[in-house]
């Protein structure tokens, strides 16, 4: 049965999309730096699998022989950018929260409730990726026939000096926009808004949609300037990606908060709660969940827990007062004494 969840996520409400000017680029890119600036060590550690997974499709196209797909590879590179920079946005939201933000915190995306509409979305990705990789190689089989190039060398020399080569660039570059204009058409803000909001793949990719048509000139600058970057990131060897990734992604997220109106209805807290202590009793337990909720009572908000303790320290206050307004007065006048004394001998 198909899970309702991923396509509508909470509601169908779609946000508002602003439009934006070139000023606005210039900030969400200042500020995607910034973020890059403040954490980079955390960064660099997640961003490092680009350049590795760049390196590693490069090896595995000399290994099978399919040198033609070595360039469609890289360039595929953008069409699953979006959405393997998720952790990248989920960091700069959470610095936007003012959290002091680790490298841990990339892995809050787990925790998010619109987790299943952005595996969605990502796939829809993957699938394009695929389809771009089959267009590609069928593009270079009707140029150059189903043989392969005996080396690298004459790949290149098929390429750069035969007509039939620079058709294929020619063409081969033409059918690359096609793919990238409408990857950055439904996934600009579609993933930051799933990542922010529970709202589900329709709204996402309208809303996405929608900021590219209310946007066009300012999304085609943002498009080009993520291919600019992409390329000299891929130029060392793909290893200007551990740089340029984490810029593009902090920059994304930013640019998403220009273009969609900010919701300020409450959001739920996705903080893990601090755990309380555990013992070894409670082993066979602690396995179920509503034993867990038994062992640990009643859940209290902290601020009703300060008022309780403050309660019961006025109120020990209060007794020790009355407690002492209550005992007896006792008289140290020795006349006092010896008369008692003396009535008591008498009597």
């Amino acid at each position: 049965m198909l899970n309702l969840h991923v396509i509508t996520g909470a509601g169908p409400a779609y946000p508002i999309v602003r439009k934006i000017g070139l000023a606005d680029l210039n900030d969400a890119v200042a500020k995607g730096i910034d973020d890059f600036w403040a954490m980079p060590t955390h960064v660099i550690l997640l961003a490092i699998i680009y350049p590795l997974v760049g390196l590693f499709l490069a090896r595995m196209t000399f290994g099978h022989d399919v040198v033609p797909l070595l360039f469609p590879l890289a360039a595929g590179f953008a069409l699953i950018g979006p959405f393997a920079a998720i952790g990248l946005y989920e960091m700069s939201r959470q610095r936007e929260c003012g959290v002091e933000v680790t490298w841990k915190h990339a892995f809050e995306v787990w925790r998010c409730p619109s987790l299943d509409s952005i595996a969605a979305l990502g796939m829809i990705l993957a699938i394009v990726f695929l389809i771009w990789l089959a267009t590609a190689l069928l593009l270079y089989q009707s140029l150059f026939g189903y043989g392969l190039p005996e080396s690298i060398g004459q790949f290149l020399s098929d390429i750069l000096t035969t007509s039939a080569g620079w058709t294929l660039i020619i063409a081969g570059n033409g059918i690359g926009f096609l793919f990238a204009a409408f990857v950055l058409t439904i996934s600009v803000v579609s993933f930051p808004l799933l990542l922010d909001r529970d709202v589900g793949v329709v709204v996402a990719l309208d809303t996405s949609v929608r900021a590219v048509l209310h946007n066009p000139l300012m999304m085609a600058a943002w498009g080009l300037f993520v291919a600019v970057a992409l390329v000299i990131g891929s130029l060392p060897f793909f290893f200007g990606l551990a740089i340029v990734m984490p810029i593009l992604g902090h920059s994304t997220w930013h640019l998403y908060r220009k273009v969609v109106e900010p919701d300020l209805s409450p959001r739920p807290d996705r903080h893990r709660r601090p755990k309380g202590l555990r013992y070894a009793a409670d082993f066979p337990a602690v396995l179920f969940p509503w034993a867990q909720e038994a062992l640990r009572g009643p859940t209290r908000e902290p601020h009703r827990v300060d008022h309780d303790v403050e309660e019961i320290v006025n109120d020990r206050k209060t007794s020790s007062t009355a407690a002492k307004k209550r005992q007896p007065t006792v008289k140290k006048s020795g006349l006092a004494g010896r008369n008692d004394t003396g009535r008591t001998k008498l009597s």
